[in-house]
């Protein structure tokens, strides 16, 4: 006999979207496709946060591809589901091992916003075809899967970062400017058991989910496709130059200049900058703070340059990821096993005992 759970998970906000999902309409079901646009006058390595527009277009597709839109969606949201996992707030830097994320779009931050805010749900533009929405200055960016709730008059969107290399579009003209759009598709034909060339244009839909949108609320399944979907790198990357100004602004970090072209193309630095812009590493910085990072890094077998004047000095990648770690409190002691443990990830724990007693 089977031994009786008596422990059974707690629902979630997602079992809830997952139980709408599974109340709508198979007929209901809608497909878009969303394209990023470079704004005029704006060129790609501009520095600056708000350089795109999205926008969204419906695609028509046959019942059948519904049915497996449909059923696709509602599979893998139960195979994710049914993990061991906690739902948490998001955190550019976390440990995303057993956890899903909750994100709030900011609408003063984001251009995505206007995707979920002013267009889905609305009268949208049709494909006529991918071609007509595939250029130099529109990329074909994600696709998103509508679900009418009719319980709650209200729309719930499932997201996926489209790749490049998964769109594909037959040119007569063999001076087309893309290769990928050059290259041969087949398809195995199970009928005539030959391989056969596919003609006209495809778009893969895999059998994943970056994201759900329900409720004003990104729910996240895999965190480096949503920032590329909503545009949180290029935020991330105007957040990490506010920072590193900061540093300079300190006047006790010398040869940040050294590390200038890391920073303009290094995501993961990016995300580094963020967390410590969130827990406040760089207030309070003086000597007295520098020499305790130099204690303690020394302590774990890591240098931080100092100068005669007192200064941290940063000559190359790894003295400035050093200052960083140190900085963000990267070297961590476990209050039990009392064992030591590097990592960016983690959120501050309340005292509870000595509030109560304050």
């Amino acid at each position: 006999m089977a031994k009786k759970n008596n422990n059974p998970k707690k629902p979630t906000k997602l079992d809830e979207v997952l139980d709408s999902i599974k109340g709508t309409k198979e007929d209901d079901v809608k497909l878009h496709f969303i394209t990023r646009i470079l704004k005029e006058g704006v060129g790609k390595r501009d520095k600056t946060l708000d350089k795109y527009v999205f926008k969204v277009y419906q695609v028509d597709v046959d019942d059948e591809i519904r049915k497996y839109l449909y059923e696709l969606s509602i599979s893998e949201l139960e195979k994710t589901l049914a993990k061991d996992y906690t739902l948490i707030d998001y955190d550019p830097i976390s440990d995303d091992t057993n956890n899903l994320f909750s994100y709030k779009l900011k609408a003063e931050k984001s251009s995505f916003s206007d995707v979920v805010v002013n267009q889905l749900g609305k009268e949208l533009p049709k494909v006529q075809s991918i071609d007509g929405i595939v250029s130099d200055s529109e990329e074909l960016w994600a696709y998103c899967i509508g679900f009418l709730d009719v319980d709650n008059s209200s729309w719930i969107y499932t997201f996926r970062k489209i790749m490049v290399s998964k769109i594909a579009i037959d040119e007569k003209n063999d001076n087309e400017k893309n290769l990928l759009l050059r290259q041969i598709r087949t398809v195995f034909n199970s009928k005539s058991k030959k391989l056969t060339l596919m003609k006209g244009e495809a778009v893969t839909l895999d059998k994943q989910i970056d994201c759900i949108y329900f409720d004003e609320t990104f729910y996240v399944f895999k965190k480096v496709p949503f920032e590329q979907i909503v545009g949180l790198q290029e935020e991330y990357h105007a957040k990490a130059d506010e920072v590193v100004s900061c540093m300079k602004a300190t006047g006790l970090i010398d040869g940040l200049d050294n590390v200038e072209d890391e920073l303009r193309t290094n995501t993961t630095f990016h995300k580094k900058l963020v967390k410590l812009q969130q827990i406040g590493g760089l207030d309070g910085l003086d000597e007295k703070r520098i020499k305790k990072m130099v204690r303690v890094c020394k302590q774990y077998g890591d240098n931080i340059v100092v100068g005669d004047d007192g200064h941290i000095k940063i000559n190359d990648r790894r003295d400035f990821e050093t200052v960083v770690k140190a900085m963000c409190d990267y070297y961590k002691k476990g209050e039990v096993s009392g064992k030591s443990y590097g990592t960016f990830s983690g959120r501050e724990l309340k005292d509870i005992k000595n509030q109560k007693q304050d």
